[in-house]
């Protein structure tokens, strides 16, 4: 499991790669990748949880990301080996 933070760096970008970041975060959730997606308060940046993916295909992934390419945030991938969860998030622990 996967927590990746997305901090601006040049907002004053973003509008320009909003639709293209959209568009990644929707292909995230159709592969099944995506578990959460979020918004960093107050206006810092996102925050994605993820799974099912290996270390090096959440680090492409995450490459892909148009704010990420466009220099408009830094990213910082935090692999997580889950060890207890509340049974509605088991599926987690797999």
């Amino acid at each position: 499991m996967f927590v990746i933070t997305l901090r601006f760096t040049d907002k004053i970008k973003a509008p320009q790669f909003m639709d293209g970041h959209n568009a990644w975060i929707k292909r995230g959730f159709d592969d099944g990748v995506f578990l959460l997606v979020g918004s960093l308060q107050p206006n810092a940046g996102g925050v994605i949880l993820a799974h099912d993916a290996s270390p090096e295909e959440i680090e492409a992934r995450v490459q892909d990301d148009p704010f990420v390419a466009g220099g408009v945030v830094s990213a910082e991938i935090l692999a997580i080996a889950p060890s207890r969860a509340d049974e509605r998030l088991a599926f987690l622990k797999a």
